[in-house]
Order: C-alpha cells, then sequence, then structure tokens
C-alpha cells in the first residue's frame, strides 16, 4: 500500500447509507407520506400495551421479518428509548434488499416527551 493511501473498507465505510435520527413531532410528519411505515421494534408484549401503530416487529425478530419491509419507503423504526430502534435501522441497513430504503430513527424513543 502506497504512503497516503487508505484501506478500500475505510472508502466503502464512508459511502454506507445511513439513517436520520429524527423527533416526535417529526415523525407524525414523516408517517403521513404514501409508502411510510412504523416499524416498532419492540416485543409484543410492550406493543400491545402502548403504541403509536405501525408494525410490530421485534428487535430479535427483525431480520427474518425483514421482507414485511419490502412495499414501504421510507421506513421508520421506534422503541421505548431509542436505543433498540437504532440498532434495527442500523442492521436494516445492511440487508441487501433494504440499501435503497430512506431510514429513520426515532432519537429518544416514544418515551422522549421534550414537554
Amino acid at each position: 500500500m502506497r504512503t497516503g493511501s487508505r484501506p478500500f473498507l475505510f472508502k466503502q465505510s464512508m459511502t454506507a447509507n445511513a439513517y436520520t435520527d429524527i423527533s416526535l413531532a417529526e415523525l407524525d410528519t414523516l408517517r403521513q407520506q404514501t409508502g411510510s411505515v412504523v416499524v416498532d421494534v419492540r416485543d409484543a408484549w410492550e406493543f400491545d400495551e402502548f403504541n403509536l401503530g405501525g408494525l410490530n416487529l421485534p428487535l430479535p425478530d427483525i431480520r427474518a421479518r425483514k421482507s414485511e419491509l419490502l412495499p414501504y419507503n421510507p421506513i421508520i423504526v421506534i422503541c421505548t428509548n431509542g436505543v433498540r430502534s437504532r440498532v434495527a435501522a442500523k442492521d436494516l441497513l445492511r440487508q441487501p434488499e433494504l440499501k435503497t430504503k430512506t431510514m429513520y430513527h426515532l432519537h429518544g424513543g416514544i418515551i422522549d416527551n421534550p414537554d
């Protein structure tokens, strides 16, 4: 390798797709876009207890059920505090079938309320 050149993997990672963090207010606007879907990655019991609508795809099942997301764009991923949804958004964007999707992540989750 020449001095000053960077490894190919570094260059590749710089062009990788990324998700966009959004707020609760932005969620309400984005979910109204034609073709959008809200994906709640919490466990089924959490979703049953309280939810904002959308599809419930628990994080452990997200790869096995990724085909359910193919018809949608953009994809808005949510969870309680933003941790699981961040993991899900990153993982979904690594899947070849979903690389071209616009991915949003609800920063702070559904409990984050600035009021």
